[in-house]
C-alpha cells in the first residue's frame, strides 16, 4: 500500500521537476541567444555566466506581492494561472522520454484535447481581470488558438494515416528506417509554423502585443500568478518541440539504450527550440489580419487537400489485389 502511494507521488514528480528545471534554464538560453543576436550580453552577473539568473528571477517573482485589481473576479482571477500550469504539466504525461509516464493508446488525441483546454485559462484570466486590454488579448488568443488547432489537427491526421496509429510509440516504430520529415517536409514546415502560433510566440504573439495591449491577457497579473503563466507558456513551447521531434524526426529504435534515446530526443527538441528563438529575433510581428489569412486562406486548403489525397491513395492501395 505504501509503495503504491509513493509511486503515485514520485512518478509525477519525476516528470514535473525536470520540466520545470528545463523551463527555467530555457528562459536563460533565450535571453542569452537574443542578446548575442543583438550584439549585446545576456544575463552574466548572477552566478557564473549568469547560470543562477533563473533561480533569482523565480525567487523575485514568488516573493513579490500578488496585486489583484479591486474590480477583478477574485476566485477566477487566481484559478486561471493555476489551471494554465496544471494543463501544461499534464500534457507531458504521454510523451515518451523514452518511456511515457502514462501509456495511452490515444496519446496524440489526449495531447490535442488538453492543449485546446488551455484556451480556457487564458480566456478566464482576461475576463476575470475586468480590463479591456486583458479581455482583448484573451479574445485574440481564443481566436488564434482555435484557428491554428484546425491545421494542427489536419496535419496530425495526415501523419496518423501514414503511421497507422494514434500513439507516439507507433510513430517511433514507423520511423525505424527513415524520418517522417523527409517524405512530408511541407507538412512538417506548416506544423512548425502552426506550433509558433499555438504557443503565442513571435511573430504570432498578438495576444501579448506590448505595443497595443500592454502585455495582453496577463496585464493585471504580478508576482506568483504571473510566474505561473510564464512557466506554462514555456512548458508548452518545450512540449510542442518535443512532440515535433517525436512525430517528424523520431525513432528511438536506432538507439538501443534508454539513456541514448533520451539524449537524442533532448538534442532534437533543443535544436527545434533554438529555431523558436531565432524566429523571434529575426521576424517582426504579423498583423492580425495576416495571421488569420495565413491559416484560413493558405494552410487550411493545403492541409485539407493533402489529407483527402492521402485518404484516396490509401483506399486505392488497400483495394488493389496483391500481385504474386
Amino acid at each position: 500500500m505504501l509503495d503504491t502511494i509513493l509511486s503515485h507521488i514520485i512518478n509525477p514528480l519525476a516528470c514535473i521537476v525536470p520540466v520545470l528545471l528545463a523551463v527555467a534554464f530555457f528562459t536563460l538560453i533565450e535571453r542569452k541567444v537574443l542578446g548575442y543576436m543583438q550584439l549585446r550580453k545576456g544575463p552574466n552577473v548572477v552566478g557564473p555566466y549568469g547560470l543562477l539568473q533563473p533561480i533569482a528571477d523565480g525567487i523575485k517573482l514568488f516573493i513579490k506581492e500578488p496585486v489583484r485589481p479591486a474590480t477583478a473576479a477574485p476566485i477566477l482571477f487566481l484559478l486561471a494561472p493555476m489551471l494554465a500550469l496544471t494543463l501544461a504539466l499534464t500534457l507531458w504525461a504521454p510523451i515518451p522520454m523514452p518511456y511515457p509516464m502514462v501509456d495511452l493508446n490515444l496519446g496524440i488525441l489526449f495531447i490535442l484535447s488538453l492543449s485546446s483546454l488551455a484556451v480556457y485559462s487564458i480566456l478566464a484570466s482576461g475576463w476575470a481581470s475586468n480590463s479591456k486590454y486583458a479581455l482583448i488579448g484573451a479574445l485574440r488568443a481564443v481566436a488564434q488558438t482555435i484557428s491554428y488547432e484546425v491545421s494542427l489537427g489536419l496535419i496530425l491526421l495526415s501523419a496518423i494515416i501514414l503511421t497507422g496509429g494514434f500513439s507516439l510509440q507507433m510513430f517511433n516504430t514507423a520511423q525505424e528506417s527513415t524520418w517522417l520529415l523527409l517524405p512530408v517536409w511541407p507538412l512538417a514546415a506548416m506544423w512548425f509554423i502552426s506550433t509558433l502560433a499555438e504557443t503565442n510566440r513571435a511573430p504570432f504573439d498578438l495576444t501579448e502585443g506590448e505595443s497595443e495591449l500592454v502585455s495582453g491577457f496577463n496585464v493585471e497579473y504580478a508576482g506568483g500568478p504571473f510566474a505561473l503563466f510564464f512557466l506554462a507558456e514555456y512548458a508548452n513551447i518545450l512540449l510542442m518541440n518535443t512532440l515535433t521531434a517525436a512525430i517528424f524526426i523520431g525513432s528511438y529504435m536506432l538507439y538501443p539504450l534508454p539513456v541514448s534515446a533520451t539524449i537524442s530526443l533532448m538534442l532534437k527538441a533543443t535544436t527545434l527550440s533554438l529555431f523558436f528563438l531565432w524566429v523571434r529575433a529575426a521576424y517582426p510581428r504579423f498583423r492580425y489580419d495576416q495571421l488569420m489569412h495565413l491559416i484560413w486562406k493558405n494552410y487550411l486548403p493545403i492541409t485539407l487537400g493533402l489529407v483527402i489525397a492521402q485518404l484516396a491513395l490509401t483506399t486505392a492501395l488497400a483495394s488493389t489485389p496483391p500481385q504474386f
